[in-house]
């Protein structure tokens, strides 16, 4: 079972900045952590994720303005988001996934809103 602990969220205004961070607890084997969100009425999307070997993927409307990165050391993945729009109002929800498993792990969410 893999615990995981997010923070960071809240309102900003249109172009503005916001870091999540998500902590996960002890890892052993090769993984991937990320973030997806999810809007009212809308299904749950992939916003961007990394490997524990540092591969990452965006979704195409966060490409140039969102950054993935991790700390292997204290099991923790960030997501720098900039210039930051409405539409990227939304529920942001870490997740973690063994390479080797179907299995997701999910963190309890968080809420990021912006105002235009």
């Amino acid at each position: 079972q893999v615990q995981l602990v997010e923070s960071g969220g809240g309102l900003v205004q249109a172009g503005g900045s916001l870091r999540l961070s998500c902590a996960a607890s002890t890892i052993f084997r090769a993984n991937t952590m990320g973030w997806y969100r999810q809007a009212p009425g809308k299904q749950r999307e992939l916003v961007a994720a990394i490997t524990n070997g540092g591969t990452t993927n965006y979704a195409d409307s966060v490409k140039g303005r969102f950054t993935i990165s991790r700390d292997n050391a204290k099991n923790t993945v960030y997501l720098e988001m900039n210039s930051l729009k409405p539409e990227d109002t939304a529920v942001y929800y870490c997740n973690f996934r063994f390479l080797t498993s179907s299995t997701n792990y999910w963190g309890q969410g968080t809420q990021v809103t912006v105002s235009s």
